[in-house]
């Protein structure tokens, strides 16, 4: 009894575990397509130059309350893993006008590559993202390993970045 009673917790903590990283119910994860992008500085750029890092993909728009609300803390994120393999690509919408957006990341002094979607490409190829923010996690191996619409629970993100960063 105490040994099945042992099996059901690990058991239940590993499930917990999955459900918390976003993997519960994906059999395979979806792979980050090719897609090439121009970053604000005028770099042109493409995901599979991303492979080998745990990336941050995070879809916002200056006229984004929560999106605005949110961009200290991914600062911070990308501050804290950036030495370490993580990368962080802000893609503004192409509702954005790209000014503002150009505005916002240098008052703001974003240290991560911030792209604007003049067409709307990016958004479509990564899932169709019509909602901001929207945010994907990727890791090592180009997989999309936790798809957040919304604000994330930056804890929850942070210990996931973590765990991926240590799997290598």
């Amino acid at each position: 009894m105490k040994h099945s009673l042992r099996r059901l917790t690990r058991t239940a903590a590993v499930a917990v575990a999955v459900a918390a990283s976003g993997l519960a119910g994906c059999s395979r994860p979806e792979q980050l397509p090719d897609f090439s992008y121009t970053t604000l500085d005028g770099r042109r750029a493409s995901s599979s130059a991303l492979r080998g890092k745990v990336v941050l993909v995070n879809f916002w728009a200056t006229s984004c309350a929560s999106c605005v609300a949110e961009m200290p803390q991914m600062t911070a994120t990308h501050q804290r893993f950036k030495a370490r393999g993580f990368e962080t690509v802000a893609v503004a919408m192409s509702y954005d006008p790209p000014a503002r957006v150009a505005d916002f990341a240098e008052s703001r002094r974003l240290p991560f590559q911030v792209v604007i979607d003049n067409t709307g490409a990016i958004a479509k190829e990564l899932g169709d993202v019509r909602v901001t923010p929207t945010t994907l996690l990727v890791d090592r191996q180009g997989r999309v390993v936790q798809r957040i619409v919304g604000e994330p629970d930056f804890g929850a993100l942070n210990a996931l970045i973590e765990s991926l960063l240590l799997a290598g």
